[in-house]
């Protein structure tokens, strides 16, 4: 574990202590069981959005993407009667080609990431809104699909699956981040995509990797929060659900300039975040609120960024100031 990651453990438990002093139900059985399924459905796209940042892109289309492809899952089961496990893997795959798009556009045509998903904001809601003519997508009164919720919605020993399927999809993306071929391209496109390039790496082809990595993770984030809610509203699902990833992900210690982050440390930064807007519903502070806290999460993370950078290439700049006068200055026999 990383020093920042070390960090982030600690504050996590010194803000749930202080909770749990003025508030004893946040140590609750049940308030614990729907914070982690918070955390799980928050998670995974947080990890999603961790995949570009690293290679110092950025995706804001990820709640409007989460809005079109709940409508979608939603409808091809309702409307359509197909089995899930099929619109499950439609889903998915219409999310890999959402992030496929993405990474054409950016290194085939060269636009940057920001207006390519800031149009993919707009495109995707748009869609959404006019698939239902702006009304909502979900399940009949009284529906039930045993299977589908047994696995998507269910608990194991009172473990929600979204917790599960988040432990394992960090799990899968720690060792595909920090332990594969294809982790270190990231970090190194990440980190300065013209030397990447120049050691022979293809950064056309890694950095559309991670918008694939990306969508399809969102996708699958989708269909757990369309499950959660039993229904999508698109003028409204998911709003702003690409400033909590991102949020997370600066928490977690990825720069949002690339080539630095840790996947253990967004798991941590999802935590905090979810610890954070608890506090604020225990409290009875409105809900409205939660968006002033992901806001001034975002900019103490990215100030404490900039602030951490600058110490350490001072730190730098004086181990070599100090290296060079110890071997220009002769030492005494």
């Amino acid at each position: 574990m990383q020093k920042k990651d070390l960090g982030l453990a600690i504050l996590i438990l010194v803000v749930g202590v202080i909770v749990a002093a003025i508030n004893p139900r946040f140590v609750s059985a049940v308030n614990l069981a729907n914070t982690a399924n918070l955390v799980g459905l928050f998670g995974l796209f947080s990890i999603a959005s961790a995949f570009v940042i690293v290679t110092g892109g950025i995706d804001l289309s990820i709640g409007s993407v989460i809005a079109l492809l709940g409508v979608l899952f939603v409808d091809l089961i309702v409307t359509w009667g197909l089995p899930w496990p099929l619109v499950a893997a439609i889903v998915v795959a219409a999310g890999a080609l959402i992030g496929l798009a993405h990474g054409w556009l950016i290194t085939r045509v060269n636009i940057q990431p920001f207006i390519v998903t800031l149009c993919g904001l707009l495109i995707y809601r748009g869609a959404a809104r006019y698939y239902t003519q702006d009304g909502t997508a979900g399940f009949t009164f009284g529906q039930s699909i045993p299977s589908l919720e047994a696995v998507i919605a269910g608990r194991t020993f009172g473990i929600p699956h979204a917790t599960l399927a988040f432990a394992v999809v960090a799990v899968v993306s720690w060792f595909v981040l920090h332990r594969t071929v294809l982790g270190r391209h990231l970090f190194a496109v990440g980190k300065n995509a013209s030397a990447a390039r120049y050691t022979g790496i293809d950064t056309r082809r890694v950095t559309t990797l991670a918008y694939v990595i990306c969508a399809s993770l969102t996708a699958v984030s989708a269909i757990f929060i369309a499950m959660y809610t039993r229904s999508v509203q698109p003028s409204s699902h998911g709003n702003f659900y690409e400033l909590y990833g991102i949020a997370a992900a600066v928490l977690g210690g990825f720069s949002l300039r690339g080539g630095e982050g840790s996947i253990v440390g967004v798991v941590l930064g999802v935590i905090l975040l979810q610890v954070l807007q608890n506090l604020v519903n225990l409290l009875g502070i409105p809900s409205s609120l939660n968006f002033a806290v992901m806001g001034s999460v975002i900019l103490i993370g990215v100030i404490a960024d900039i602030q951490i950078t600058r110490y350490r290439q001072a730190r730098r700049a004086d181990r070599a100031l100090r290296g060079i006068a110890e071997g220009a200055v002769p030492r005494a026999p």
